[in-house]
């Protein structure tokens, strides 16, 4: 490996108690190593099988992972999995060295069998709060409670000799959990983090992330509404302007791509769709898409109409986000568990049927309500609707594009 040639560290933190892809998504992460050469199940792809005695699921959380790797990944009982590696014993010590200089590490939550994801990106949260589980007071704000919880979004991180790479910094109450699933992942600091956009729900750690040494990523309209006192009246709140080392320092109009930790990360620009500063971000070699809030994934969005977003953009970025994947791409939702293409169109079939419906009964002329008493979502409410956004309230935001 010449100096030049920086080692990525590949790690994928996923919450232990969620089942993260569907059974469709099985078969097609049987992907190999671009590194080592591995590929997914008992068997390397040199033909050399895992130790008899050690099958490859081993009890409740734990791999063993292909014997060319020669190591195990655990996942740990806390908040979200974290990688733990076995020290490998001396008549490994060659492979040991050679992993060191090409190391693909993956999590696993129980129940994956067989699901290797050998990806440049990783999730630490996932925002539980989006679910039933967490039924909302009557007359509570939506973002002083969401702060409460504190169970962020979707985080993505690359690790490697650049430094951490973060899609995303969470809340900053979050910071301690954050700071404890990045330790395990290795010491490197966090030196470049990209925000997705503006909202609170992605931005809020921005300013304690930045003190530690990151240079802070967006699209120009995200440092627009970061500078400024916003106001969101989808969640009757008004945001005062971020702190000066929470506004991002570099921004781009409609592309930018980044080369770190061996790794190319292509930075798109949507249009106005969640808010008007939407950005996709690509791990372009690993084949992992983070779409921010432009998917959220068993739940139906939030839309930002105060800052640019609208539903047309949001079935235009959900078009997008499907010309952009292919079966074996792994794709990180801004909100929900991580999955791929099937899921994708089921999300994107759900937003048109539901903005069809709505436009149709709107331009013949009935109002709201009468629209509203129509149940133009019901028979997507089961498995899409929650606390935050239910039918009715998805109704709504359809409603004021449609």
């Amino acid at each position: 490996m010449t100096a030049g040639q920086a080692s990525a560290r590949y790690v994928f933190n996923v919450p232990c108690s969620e089942r993260l892809l569907s059974s469709s998504i099985e078969e097609r992460t049987k992907v190999r190593s671009r590194k080592i050469g591995c590929s997914v199940g008992p068997t390397c792809a040199e033909g050399n099988p895992s130790p008899p005695s050690s099958p490859f699921w081993k009890g409740r959380g734990e791999i063993i992972l292909p014997r060319t790797l020669n190591t195990h990944a655990a996942c740990l009982p806390h908040a979200a999995c974290t990688c733990k590696l076995a020290t490998p014993p001396d008549r490994y010590e060659k492979e040991k060295r050679m992993s060191q200089e090409n190391q693909l590490v993956a999590n696993y939550s129980p129940g994956l069998s067989r699901r290797r994801f050998i990806a440049s990106a990783g999730v630490l949260t996932a925002a539980a709060w989006l679910s039933q589980r967490h039924p909302f007071a009557e007359g509570e704000n939506i973002v002083l409670t969401a702060r409460k919880h504190a169970e962020t979004a979707n985080i993505a991180v690359l690790a490697g000799r650049d430094g951490k790479v973060i899609i995303d910094s969470g809340y900053a109450t979050s910071r301690a959990r954050i700071t404890d699933a990045l330790a395990k992942i290795d010491p490197d600091p966090i030196n470049h983090l990209v925000n997705t956009h503006w909202h609170f729900d992605d931005t809020d750690g921005n300013e304690w992330m930045h003190s530690g040494g990151a240079t802070i990523l967006a699209h120009e309209n995200t440092r627009k509404h970061l500078s400024t006192t916003t106001r969101v009246e989808g969640w009757d709140f008004t945001f005062p302007p971020s702190p000066a080392g929470a506004i991002p320092t570099e921004v781009f109009d409609r592309e930018k791509t980044l080369y770190l930790n061996s790794t190319t990360i292509a930075l798109t620009y949507y249009g106005p769709s969640h808010t008007d500063g939407d950005v996709s971000a690509y791990f372009v070699e690993a084949e992992v898409f983070h779409t921010g809030d432009t998917w959220w994934n068993g739940h139906y969005p939030f839309i930002d109409y105060s800052t640019g977003g609208n539903i047309k953009g949001m079935i235009k970025a959900a078009e997008a986000n499907l010309t952009r994947v292919t079966e074996k791409t792994i794709v990180i939702p801004g909100h929900g568990k991580i999955g791929g293409k099937p899921e994708l169109t089921e999300y994107r079939d759900m937003l048109v049927a539901i903005h069809d419906r709505v436009a149709a009964l709107k331009k013949e002329g009935k109002s709201f309500e009468e629209i509203v008493a129509t149940k133009p979502t019901a028979a997507y409410d089961s498995k899409w609707a929650g606390s935050f956004i239910t039918g009715d309230v998805f109704t709504k935001l359809v409603y004021t594009g449609a």
